[in-house]
């Protein structure tokens, strides 16, 4: 049968809701039926029919199916099809530059990158191409993409007769058109000029450096093709959860992007993780690449034991998390979202969370304010020009009026203190509690205008209750928000849970070098004041609704 027709088919019943798939997915599809009304573009069914026997005739590398033919499932057909069969009408040259593949392990992402850059070395037939496969790591280069890609080349005679191929240790050659095909490790050198690259497991670069020099490089090239395949990751700072977040306001159509694919196979909000047709919604090769027993095995795993719960989300839901052992769960807390606005508030008693923390990082204040058994808060962060160097995500915060960045190097408390006197004006603020370090100069100013700042050391003592409280009312309650701050959310993503022989819980960021939880700590300090005058748990049974 032809990839088309089976592209059709996973289309088809995707669209219908015969087959389970994540609304990302189901966005993919509506894209490529709407796109088929436009005269810019055409699908040529001819090409992507190609592209797919080709692909089929190539033999597996490794595990049972070692030295038999390669069969594309229905989903990978929608995956091929679409990247060579989509064409631009005016120059009858592909569409698609960019690929996003994200999928949960062991659903064939490696091999799908694998056979495209072969199909970009051989068939697509550009002189003097380069393909390169990128890595991560050396034995990533070397063992999980460059030894499978000889080995699919030296178990096909005919591939590597038709096309010229001779291949070596650590490289494929075409000598009769000057064509390579090789690994890297992170960042390649100067002078590359990709017809193809793969970045792939792109979640575990800590910096955009290969993806950047593969994208530069290909500015003399027709067609190109930067593949980025990889499963979610624990760092939501990272350039592949910021390539994912771009993809998903493409296929929402929020932002225009004509020249990137992406396929998306992560829970909905509203999923339960420990619902074995997540896992069935989210593995698309489930029983073919990825056996069901061995998935539901991981889900008993996860569902006894908290410190595998992560890596199971992460591993085989797909599902970003900001730490290891995460505090919070994400997926509520986003689900509490409230289009309350500070205004609202006015005259209204509140607390407020101050956390400076370094002078060249983030600060954050938390206001936070109480209705009966329900709490609201609003976030606010400051941090120089300079840091966003450093973190790009900054600028976007900044944009969005979730970050305030303030000249020069340093952060200008100065507009801190402004922001809390004008705050004063606005509400009766009870107290206003601070970490003492850095805090001195700030706070004896603002006491000159009698404001009530209280310290609050960042103890385990001090932060433990209302650590648990704020989980405790998440977990509770509901939020409404269009407008939340996205680096609050970050920075709660960001959060670890230290626990103690008491079971105390201290709140620590996460292995990520650029993770930051000021946000998160300056929620605690708010909340822990408000918890002075309610010895019993009564708070703990409210809702805690955040703008």
């Amino acid at each position: 049968m032809d990839g088309t027709v089976r592209a059709d088919r996973y289309i088809a019943g995707v669209l219908d809701g015969t087959i389970l798939a994540p609304r990302l997915i189901r966005l993919a599809c509506e894209r490529h039926n709407r796109d088929l009304e436009r005269t810019d573009i055409y699908f040529d069914r001819k090409e992507a029919d190609k592209t797919v026997r080709n692909m089929e005739r190539l033999t597996h590398a490794k595990g049972r199916w070692q030295g038999s033919r390669i069969h594309l499932e229905d989903h990978q057909c929608f995956m091929m099809c679409s990247i060579f069969g989509w064409m631009k009408t005016a120059t009858k040259t592909r569409r698609f530059r960019y690929v996003y593949s994200q999928k949960p392990r062991k659903n064939g992402k490696t091999l799908e990158a694998i056979i495209i850059a072969l199909i970009m070395f051989g068939p697509d037939g550009e002189p003097g191409a380069e393909v390169y496969l990128g890595a991560q790591s050396e034995e990533s280069a070397k063992k999980i993409l460059y030894a499978p890609t000889k080995y699919i080349v030296d178990s096909n005679e005919k591939f590597r007769r038709k096309y010229g191929i001779e291949t070596a240790q650590s490289s494929l050659v075409i000598p009769a058109n000057f064509s390579t095909l090789q690994a890297v490790i992170k960042k390649p050198g100067d002078g590359f000029s990709p017809t193809c690259a793969i970045c792939d497991e792109y979640h575990e670069a800590q910096t955009d450096e290969q993806w950047d020099t593969f994208n530069t490089g290909q500015g003399s090239r027709t067609a190109p093709l930067l593949v980025t395949t990889t499963t979610s990751g624990y760092s939501t700072s990272s350039p592949c959860k910021t390539m994912r977040d771009d993809c998903v306001r493409m296929l929402e159509q929020t932002s225009d992007d004509d020249s990137t694919f992406a396929l998306i196979y992560e829970p909905d909000l509203d999923d339960d993780w420990q619902d074995p047709a997540t896992l069935r919604k989210v593995n698309p090769n489930i029983g073919v690449s990825v056996s069901e027993e061995y998935l539901l095995d991981q889900l008993k795993r996860a569902r006894r034991s908290a410190t595998l719960q992560n890596a199971f989300k992460t591993k085989h839901l797909n599902t970003w998390c900001g730490a290891r052992t995460a505090f919070m769960n994400m997926v509520l807390w986003q689900k509490q979202k409230h289009d309350f606005r500070l205004e609202d508030f006015a005259g209204e008693e509140c607390e407020i969370g101050l956390d400076l923390a370094s002078k060249k990082d983030l600060c954050a204040a938390s206001l936070v304010f109480r209705r009966g058994t329900e709490y609201y808060m609003f976030n606010k962060f400051w941090c120089p020009e300079s840091a966003v160097e450093d973190n790009r995500d900054y600028q976007s915060y900044a944009d969005q009026g979730h970050l305030v960045l303030t000249p020069g190097n340093m952060t200008d408390y100065a507009f801190i203190e402004q922001d809390i006197l004008n705050w004063a004006k606005q509400f009766k603020i009870r107290s206003l509690a601070f970490d003492p370090f850095q805090a001195t100069y700030i706070i004896t100013r603002l006491q000159t205008s009698y404001i009530n700042c209280v310290e609050y050391p960042n103890t385990v003592k001090n932060m433990s209750e209302p650590m648990k409280s704020v989980e405790a009312l998440t977990l509770d309650g509901k939020l409404f928000n269009e407008r939340r701050n996205k680096c609050m959310d970050w920075n709660v993503n960001c959060v670890q849970a230290r626990l103690d022989a008491k079971d105390n819980i201290f709140p620590r960021k996460n292995e990520d070098g650029k993770a930051h939880i000021d946000g998160f700590v300056s929620l605690v300090f708010a909340m822990g004041r408000w918890g002075l005058e309610e010895k019993d748990d009564s708070h703990a049974v409210g809702r805690l609704i955040i703008l």
